[in-house]
């Protein structure tokens, strides 16, 4: 598994602006954009049943790749993407994720919550785990920890990786691919199976591919916009 490079942070260094003069787009052509970027999210939809064809790797790495272009408290950027295309380490992420979501079903969850799962038709078993091509596992970096084991601390790392994930999901999506955030709990397994540091904490794991020829997905509804917008 290869290991991403050494980063080091601006931790403590002083301000240093650059010019920034993006062209500003006409109108019309805003408009356009718009519209059209909300009718394909609105096509988007969570998938549990993948095709086992394969995907292009450069589409996945160039979603990754937009992905971290999120925002991020004090730009510290506490993110790691697992790209993980080998079938038996799949596997095995399954088989741990399954006896975990084991004890939750079986009581672990809670009825309430048990209950609003219930119109989702999920269970305890998890065959986009090995199904899909390709999983990429989300990580967080609670701190920065360089080579030779000094730390910095990071701030707003949820809200951060939370951002970066949406987009890696918006990503994915306008490129052609489906995709599932799962999290299972508790997710410790993770590490220990993608051998990561000690300041990682895995945040998702993100089935990527195409949709079986079967799939078939919850008949759900969104909030419209009128029940998600205020305007003051």
């Amino acid at each position: 598994m290869s290991i991403p490079t050494e980063w080091t942070p601006t931790h403590g260094d002083p301000y240093r602006p650059v010019a920034y003069r993006p062209e500003r787009m006409p109108t019309a052509e805003s408009l356009a954009r718009a519209a059209e970027l909300r009718e394909r999210m609105g096509r988007r939809r969570t998938v549990r049943q993948f095709s086992p064809d394969p995907v292009p790797d450069q589409v996945v790495r160039d979603a990754i790749a937009c992905a971290a272009t999120a925002p991020s408290g004090a730009h510290q950027q506490p993110w790691t993407f697992v790209l993980v295309k080998d079938p038996g380490v799949r596997r095995r992420i399954r088989a741990a994720a399954e006896e975990e979501e084991q004890l939750s079903y079986a009581g672990r969850l809670g009825e309430e919550w048990l209950e609003a799962l219930r119109p989702l038709g999920t269970d305890e078993v998890k065959p986009h785990l090995t199904d899909a091509p390709a999983l990429i596992v989300v990580f967080q970096q609670r701190y920065w920890l360089g080579e030779g084991g000094e730390k910095r601390k990071h701030y707003y790392v949820d809200e951060s990786v939370g951002i970066a994930v949406g987009m890696l999901l918006s990503a994915l999506h306008l490129s052609g691919l489906a995709a599932l955030v799962h999290t299972p709990s508790p997710m410790r397994f993770l590490s220990e199976a993608l051998g990561r540091p000690v300041n990682e904490k895995a945040f998702a794991v993100i089935p990527v591919g195409y949709p079986a020829d079967d799939c078939e997905v919850p008949d759900l509804v969104r909030k419209s916009l009128d029940q998600v917008l205020v305007e003051v």
